[in-house]
């Protein structure tokens, strides 16, 4: 029988509903697990909320997980409102301080709620890449070693922009810090016109995935427009012996036009894929029309 691997779905694909409302449709899709989402002015719930009063924070998200019957699969945190802010390898003392700061107090909110895992940003090329790369991967694994301590993983996501771009500055990230996983993303690399013959070495190395559609110039994009191989990409994470959840992550947001989706559609779309292709089934894209 094929390896299963739970799915999961982000409360970021949501964010126009209030939070309970949001917890509640991702459950009426049958969907069990939960990407939290702490990202600085885009989330229902915010980093610098929480680092002002972490058990506080940590009793409402448990009581809102309960009333909607779900589980943790990862804890999403975006500590800025852009990429710069309080980035981990940010050159600035007073910031890189208050990057960990905020690090510290989502770790203890996703220790609290029982989170399996922690995911960041990795950082930005900022002027001397290869001194950048080394801040960046030294300040990631003390924190991949600070979230083992407290019983989580953490994973960074490689993206569009960041200082792991593409798989070989991914890969290269990753030498350098050897207790740091991935969150990955294939509509990062393929937006770009990567290969994903050239991300899936990613794979040893990838703790939590987010699916969504995408293709060549396009970061976000309805299921059928899509180009990504998700059954092959199931396949691979099967016989790998994948433990980690796959999270289907459409979002709303004006970043590289990510606000053009129906999310509910497409996430229903992707749940019936990834659920036939998980079970080693045929499925095609619905022709309502006919």
């Amino acid at each position: 029988m094929p390896t299963q691997i739970p799915l999961s779905c982000g409360d970021h694909s949501f964010r126009l509903l209030e939070h309970e409302h949001a917890l509640a449709l991702i459950k009426m899709l049958g969907i069990d697990r939960l990407d939290l989402a702490v990202m600085s002015n885009v989330s229902h719930v915010r980093p610098e909320a929480v680092s002002a009063d972490v058990p506080g924070w940590a009793d409402l998200v448990r009581a809102r997980l309960d009333a909607a019957g779900l589980e943790l699969a990862d804890v999403f945190v975006i500590p800025g409102p852009d990429f710069a802010t309080r980035a981990p390898n940010h050159p600035d003392p007073a910031e890189q301080a208050a990057s960990r700061a905020m690090f510290s107090a989502t770790l203890d909110l996703a220790d609290r709620l029982g989170a399996p895992g922690m995911t960041m940003l990795p950082g930005l090329a900022w002027e001397d890449r290869e001194a950048d790369l080394a801040r960046s991967a030294k300040e990631l694994q003390w924190r991949a070693e600070a979230a083992r301590e407290r019983g989580l993983r953490f994973s960074i996501e490689p993206h569009l922009e960041s200082i792991a771009d593409t798989p070989a500055r991914a890969l290269a990230l990753l030498e350098q810090a050897p207790d740091l996983e991935l969150t990955l993303d294939y509509s990062h690399f393929v937006a770009q016109g990567i290969d994903p013959e050239e991300v899936h070495p990613l794979i040893p190395r990838t703790r939590h995935l987010h699916a969504r559609g995408s293709r060549p110039g396009k970061g976000q994009c309805g299921l059928r427009e899509n180009t990504i191989d998700y059954r092959d990409l199931v396949g691979r994470l099967q016989r790998s012996g994948y433990g980690g959840h796959i999270a289907v992550e459409y979002v709303w947001t004006l970043w590289a036009e990510m606000n053009r989706c129906d999310n509910l559609s497409e996430t229903v779309l992707l749940r019936d894929a990834l659920r036939a292709w998980l079970a080693d089934e045929d499925w095609s894209y619905p022709d309502h029309a006919a």
